[in-house]
């Protein structure tokens, strides 16, 4: 059945129960951006290496997820904070210009609540500026499901990041974004972000990674 009218959108954190979730978005990510051959993901990588430290201590992920707002909203409570920052689920309610058809909703139901459907995520990570001499949030990946861009829904994600920037007092929040995506471009232009082609991404990983080592 369609999703039209009003959702309800929840930006929470992610807890291991996501992490099938997770892998799938990101191999949607990696289809998207046409890098399939280089993404090796796995639930069990996922386990291994997220939830390791506090939130916003180290890799974060937030989740995006909708119910049609006429439908009884479930509470989320997140189950895990260890000894870090407390992060309340933002809640907001989106109008819908279209109905939206997704075929794959039953696939992605939130582990969190049952009914709601998990649309995109968004994991960023701490580094530290030495210029302003201060930390910040290196945004990894930034993922909206196909059938649920063009609603704003992506805006809430992003800006969940900035508002939990804002209250730790970072310096900046960074991200890249590739050439040939002209409407990401336009999208982040549009939020006031400043898109820098005088720079340019340096990588060793694999053989490089390996070659390079002392």
């Amino acid at each position: 059945m369609a999703m039209e009218g009003t959702l309800t959108a929840t930006v929470r954190l992610a807890t291991p129960a996501d992490a099938p979730s997770i892998a799938k978005l990101i191999r949607e990510l990696a289809d998207f951006e046409e890098l399939s051959h280089a993404c090796v993901v796995t639930e069990e990588k996922l386990h291994s290496s997220l939830w390791k430290l506090p939130p916003f201590q180290g890799p974060t992920v937030l989740m995006l997820e909708v119910c049609q707002q006429e439908e009884n909203v479930v509470e989320v409570k997140e189950d895990w904070h260890a000894e870090g920052e407390v992060f309340e689920p933002i809640v907001r309610s989106v109008v819908l210009k279209n109905p939206i058809d997704d075929s794959a909703r039953e696939g992605f139901r939130s582990p969190s609540t049952g009914t709601h459907t998990t649309v995109g995520f968004v994991l960023f990570f701490p580094n530290y500026s030495t210029f302003l001499a201060k930390g910040g949030y290196y945004i990894e990946d930034l993922y909206v499901r196909k059938p649920y861009r063009g609603t704003g829904l992506g805006t809430i994600l992003l800006k969940s990041v900035v508002q939990q920037a804002k209250k730790l007092r970072a310096g900046r929040v960074e991200w890249c974004v590739l050439d040939w995506n002209v409407n990401a471009i336009k999208f982040y232009e549009g939020l006031g972000a400043k898109v820098m082609p005088e720079w340019r991404i340096c990588r060793l990983t694999g053989e490089a990674l390996e070659a390079c080592a002392l």
